[in-house]
């Protein structure tokens, strides 16, 4: 169930939908009487969902920008959906502007995760180091590399409020997908965390989970997280591929094995990981991911049937 997230902290001028794991968290910032911005999109299947969202809390105003923090499918699923309802003008990160003007979902990584997104064209793009009014406030533009290489998070200064997109959770962050394919990507994210410790936020709103203060000690998490992850590259690699079961297993809900199997068979990303790290029948390779996702109670997997189990 998504609902909006409740919090003394949240500013009176913000409103945070605290979404499922299938969809990032969606910001919604109501810049004046007659017009909102809105930070990220969620998922193509939930689009629906995050237009009625929002509508409900425009309060009579217009929807007239729609920031994406990075370009993974479950930021920017909404955006076509949303643009076509409101016609607000959509900003994205420069790292992918060629990319999303020819729809190369090979670069944009749709392809390679096994995941949809369907087709928008941007309009502005978020350079790191500019400033823009939200909400009735100032924030920055912040690269934000280590997930995403493209990846950006915004930071109100002022209030000491920071979006944070999938560079810092609660209890972690998001997947190191550079690292799968030989890029650098362990130390980019060891550099945002001191970056984020360095800004002090007093409010985290992250891409996914709930908005939070106790940043130091979700600092301290992430930076054990992290190093155990680089001491381990493929223990990186297994969290890569479970993490993109466990997605595609929110969204189907339940398929048989097989048929997951010749799905991720298209997803380059999975044959990445296991030319690179593990050199097993591909079946095998997705076999041990659900198996991992069982153990940990993620998945269930009966009479060949792998289904999403939730927490």
């Amino acid at each position: 169930m998504h609902t909006a997230a409740a919090s003394v902290l949240i500013p009176p001028t913000m409103r945070v939908f605290e979404r499922g794991w299938l969809s990032s968290n969606n910001v919604l910032l109501l810049d004046s009487e007659d017009a909102a911005t809105l930070v990220d999109t969620g998922y193509v299947s939930h689009r629906a969902q995050t237009l009625a969202l929002v509508q409900s809390a425009l309060g009579g105003r217009r929807l007239t920008r729609i920031l994406n923090t990075h370009l993974h499918s479950d930021h920017c699923g909404g955006n076509a959906h949303l643009q076509r309802a409101t016609g607000a003008r959509i900003a994205i990160p420069p790292g992918h502007v060629d990319a999303v003007a020819r729809w190369d979902e090979d670069r944009l990584s749709f392809r390679a995760t096994g995941q949809e997104c369907e087709r928008f064209a941007h309009d502005d793009v978020l350079q790191p180091g500019a400033t823009l009014p939200m909400g009735e406030r100032e924030w920055q533009v912040i690269a934000a590399p280590g997930h995403d290489p493209h990846s950006i998070m915004l930071w109100d200064a002022a209030n000491r409020v920071l979006i944070s997109a999938d560079a810092l959770w609660q209890h972690g962050f998001g997947a190191i997908f550079p690292e799968i394919e030989g890029d650098s990507g362990f130390a980019e994210q060891g550099a945002m965390l001191d970056l984020i410790e360095g800004l002090g936020p007093k409010l985290v709103i992250p891409g996914h989970g709930s908005p939070f203060g106790d940043v130091p000690a979700a600092l301290l998490r992430a930076r054990k997280r992290l190093a155990a992850l680089a001491a381990d590259p493929a223990r990186n690699a297994r969290q890569v591929a479970k993490v993109l079961i466990k997605f595609y297993l929110l969204d189907a809900r339940s398929l048989p094995f097989d048929r997951l199997v010749q799905h991720l068979t298209g997803a380059r990303y999975f044959t990445v990981i296991n030319e690179r790290y593990f050199r097993l029948p591909f079946d095998a390779l997705i076999a041990n991911s659900v198996r991992e996702l069982v153990a940990v109670g993620a998945a269930d997997w009966h009479d060949g049937i792998v289904a999403n189990r939730d927490s």
